[in-house]
């Protein structure tokens, strides 16, 4: 069960406005990011969108 799980997780998918909390940084930041490469997302219509695994590692790979 703990296998299914976190494959589940892995396939997350997440809203601006969550990152945005979660991380606390601002909208302008969080797309100067995207514009930069230093984070991963899709879009979704007119809106992105991100796996939060690999917003994680990406927000990781930064900070290093």
């Amino acid at each position: 069960m703990e296998k299914e799980t976190k494959n589940f997780e892995e396939l997350a998918v997440i809203t601006t406005n969550e990152v945005v909390e979660y991380y606390r940084i601002t909208k302008k930041t969080l797309f100067k990011m995207i514009r930069e490469g230093k984070i991963r997302a899709f879009k979704v219509g007119n809106a992105y969108r991100f796996k939060k695994a690999e917003l994680e590692e990406d927000l990781r790979i930064d900070n290093k």
